[in-house]
């Protein structure tokens, strides 16, 4: 999938070997670096030719009037999109007054890296100057794990074979509203064709008002102001240099630029070390001056801690990361650097959101407005709350703090409770379009999903019973409302959703969505059983959550109730569950006949053309059987994946993983391992062509669960730890790390046996394909393995659907839509003889 001459393999790293302007933009996400707060686009330091400058804040946003075509009420009428930061990443050289240009510079050598173990960003070229001058420049930048707040940039710039003036121009330029003479257009104004997956444009003429602006030796500060957010930005820089070559300082600060320029009379072989500290603090109400003053103290700290502990405690702190949450897989480097890649991606889009959610591209990129989705709390809150659960406490500690705006929303569209916005960074709703957003209300089931999976793994009572029992019970709450009751023959008496959408985009407002109502029953159960227990551990607890939520008596019970009673469409005549109550009335879209170059249907097709087929965007009903799998049996998962894998597009980045998933488990294993590859390299090998927009994060966390609860078999249905272990063919061992209840376990699968090994803590008690055991800290357990599962040859096929009859008799056929240039003509001849013309 990549050329790997250009990328070759490398365990630990991400290396690129020569320059190619073809693909900047996705190899400036590639190479992008983070800490979960701020994040730095992989820009080369030059600052002239780029995708996209791209400097960005977790949270930091602005917003805008939604103009509906035809508004309604209830619309969402308030866009937010995340701003493009300062940017403060240029160090830019001439020698002889000659720049360094990519587009035209004689490059003898060239080398950048991304080590996952140091978290530094590396670039080593040799540079021959038109005056046929060799200079060698080194590059690293690194955003710290540990401060927050904190960058820090270094190149070093030798000239091998003459002497040379040389200077180095340090800048912070206002991309989002300035306009830098080698930048092109500012990112506000930049077009591009229709794609709902990218940033909205801002439309007033400038986005951040400066405020206090100045340098004061070699440290430069500026602030702004986002015009309609009211959100403050400050960003300060110091420069140290390091060389024996005679060096001045010019400096120059305008509103929207500050340079920092060093001259340099520099001898040859004699190195010239420039470094440069970066800060940046935001609010939502604080004033600039205040932030500025933030920034001096963070760059107080760096300049006093100096370059060498700033590694030391980045490589410390990674080191702490890997040793939680590294899967090794046994001979296969490739994977194995993909896969690390993967989850390095996670720690750089989670670990210091403090609090924030974390958007579906991370800090990487400006792609779907720097929102924050469902993805979440169904793709990343797993390897969160397995690996680091203080990072998953934070993402739900997020989700809680939204509650008021959420109770807000579910009053507006006349429900109960509290209804989580589809997409957000405030907390507001931001989807201009309801189909295929607020009638995702399955995303409040998935909120209450993430916080029992986080307690489930951790144990973390405290947090459930002081916070999360509200996220509960407010969920819960809507559900009662949203559904109704129906009765049949005054026998059968059952509870329906109606008028949602679920995972699927390309199927929405429908009617019994089965994934909502499988996941709205567990919330229901969830929330009642959280609040039972409340009652009967502690009193006081439970008297305040009652009085803080107003909760009345038979609440509860009346969520018991109606979960009990939920309807889970199911097809006698077919023998699979409906992904909706008419779903199996749609006609099939046949896509192994769809052209490639009308792929991905919502770029091509009409939703009114795409909502008329049985056709998926991802998996709907798979996701249901695997994160609700205690309910359904091996032959219904095994039917139901042969159903709608063939009618599952891909077109969304969150589906592979969980076909993989499921694959793994009903036997497709080769199928299994096809899906995994193409989940991890899904930007590495831009295999949806939108990386360039930055990472797909929900992916990445969907790699680790595809090998966790894939590969590894490991499922906690009931707060039960159990494993069913499906190995590749053509891997010799898989191994992968756990914390459950705060006991550290080393999981390694090898084909003949399962090892667990237990760190300090609590003995675990676990399940290996239905037997039980017991370990306890610092033991180890060898579990046989007779085999690795069911082996089924293949893939489904549409083909399948032959002998398939809907519940009126009538045959399923599959056909690709027409696209015509004129009116089609069907005769009666064609309807008498079944003609799909």
């Amino acid at each position: 999938m990549i050329d790997r001459d250009r990328f070759p393999v490398d365990p630990w790293k991400l290396v690129e070997t020569s320059f190619s302007m073809d693909d900047m933009g996705v190899t400036e996400t590639l190479f992008a670096i983070g800490n979960g707060y701020l994040g730095l686009r992989g820009n080369h330091p030059e600052g002239r030719w780029a995708h996209e400058h791209g400097t960005f804040i977790n949270g930091f946003h602005e917003t805008f009037p939604i103009r509906h075509a035809e508004n309604a009420y209830g619309f969402a009428e308030t866009g937010q999109t995340i701003v493009n930061a300062p940017d403060a990443k240029i160090m830019r050289v001439y020698v002889d007054d000659e720049p360094l240009s990519f587009d035209v510079a004689d490059l003898r050598e060239y080398r950048r890296e991304l080590d996952m173990r140091d978290g530094v960003l590396r670039r080593s070229l040799l540079w021959t100057t038109p005056s046929g001058k060799d200079v060698r420049i080194e590059f690293e930048r690194m955003v710290s794990f540990e401060e927050k707040h904190l960058a820090m940039m270094r190149v070093q710039v030798t000239v091998l074979n003459a002497d040379a003036p040389v200077a180095v121009n340090c800048q912070i330029i206002n991309r989002q509203d300035g306009e830098d003479v080698y930048g092109g257009t500012p990112s506000a104004s930049r077009k591009a064709g229709f794609d709902p997956r990218k940033a909205e444009k801002i439309d007033h003429q400038r986005v951040l008002q400066p405020q206090e602006y100045w340098q004061d030796g070699a440290r430069t500060a500026m602030s702004y102001r986002v015009t309609e957010s009211g959100m403050t930005i400050a960003v300060a820089a110091d420069h140290v240099i390091e060389t024996e070559n005679e060096y001045n300082l010019r400096r120059l600060i305008e509103p929207d630029i500050a340079k920092d320029v060093f001259r340099v009379e520099a001898k040859a072989g004699v190195p010239i070390t420039i470094t440069k500290f970066v800060s940046y603090h935001t609010s939502r109400g604080v004033p600039a001056r205040e932030l500025v003053d933030r920034c001096r103290r963070t760059l107080d700290r760096a300049a006093a801690e100096g370059v060498d502990l700033l590694r030391e405690r980045q490589r410390a702190w990674l080191d702490g990361f890997w040793e939680r949450s590294d899967v090794a897989i046994g001979g296969q480097d490739a994977l194995q650097q993909a896969t690390r890649w993967c989850l390095f991606q996670l720690a750089q889009a989670t670990a210091r959101a403090d609090g924030l959610g974390v958007p579906a591209k991370g800090m990487t990129g400006s792609g779907y407005s720097g929102h924050y989705f469902w993805d979440t709390e169904i793709y990343v809150l797993p390897f969160l709350a397995y690996t680091t659960p203080q990072w998953a406490r934070n993402a739900l500690r997020m989700r809680y703090l939204m509650l008021p705006a959420a109770r807000r929303r579910a009053f507006q569209l006349n429900e109960a409770g509290a209804l989580f916005p589809w997409r957000t960074i405030n907390g507001e709703e931001a989807s201009a379009y309801y189909a295929a957003g607020t009638a995702q209300y399955h995303i409040n089931a998935d909120v209450s999903f993430a916080l029992a999976k986080y307690v489930r793994a951790t144990g973390d009572e405290e947090f459930l019973r002081r916070e999360g029992v509200d996220i509960a019970v407010e969920t819960a709450r809507l559900w009662t409302t949203l559904g109704f009751w129906r009765t049949v023959d005054e026998v059968e008496t059952t509870f329906h959703i109606h008028g949602v959408t679920g995972p699927d985009e390309y199927t929405t407002v429908v009617n019994d969505n089965l994934f909502t109502n499988v996941m709205a029953r567990f919330n229901l159960r969830f929330a009642a059983r959280t609040v039972r227990e409340m009652a009967e551990v502690d009193g006081e607890i439970y008297r305040e959550m009652v009085a803080r939520l107003n909760l009345e008596d038979g609440e509860p019970e009346a969520w018991e109730r109606a979960a009990e009673a939920m309807h889970i469409p199911f097809s006698e005549a077919a023998g699979i569950h409906p992904q909706d109550h008419v779903f199996l009335e749609r006609e099939i879209w046949d896509l192994e006949n769809t052209p490639d170059d009308k792929r991905p249907l919502l770029l091509h097709f009409h939703p009114l053309v795409i909502y008329r087929y049985q056709v998926l965007k991802q998996a709907d009903v798979v996701l249901a059987l695997f994160l609700q799998g205690n309910h359904f049996s091996d032959e219904d998962k095994l039917a139901d994946f042969e159903y709608y894998d063939p009618l599952t597009t891909g077109d969304s980045t969150l589906s592979a993983v969980v076909q993989a998933i499921l694959a793994a488990e009903v036997g497709y294993q080769d199928l299994a391992l096809e899906y995994f590859t193409e989940a991890t390299f899904v930007d590495l090998a831009d295999l949806h062509h939108n990386a360039a927009d930055g990472v797909h994060v929900a992916s990445a966390g969907g790699v680790w669960t595809a090998l966790v609860c894939g590969f590894g078999g490991m499922r906690d249905h009931f707060g039960e730890l159990s494993f069913d272990p499906r190995l590749p063919a053509a891997w010799p061992s898989l191994s992968f790390v756990l914390h459950w209840h705060g006991t550290r376990l080393t999981v390694t699968i090898e084909r003949a046996s399962m090892t667990v090994t237990a760190g300090d803590g609590d003995p675990v008690a676990f399940s290996v394909r239905g037997k039980g055991y017991m370990i306890g800290g610092g033991e180890q357990v060898v579990v046989p393995l007779a085999d690795q599962g069911p082996v089924m040859p293949g893939r489904p096929s549409l083909r399948q659907f032959a002998d398939v009859r809907r519940e009126d008799g009538s045959h399923l056929s599959a056909s690709v839509p027409a696209v015509t240039t004129s009116i089609p003509v069907i005769s009666m001849s064609d309807v008498e003889h079944g003609s799909d013309t």
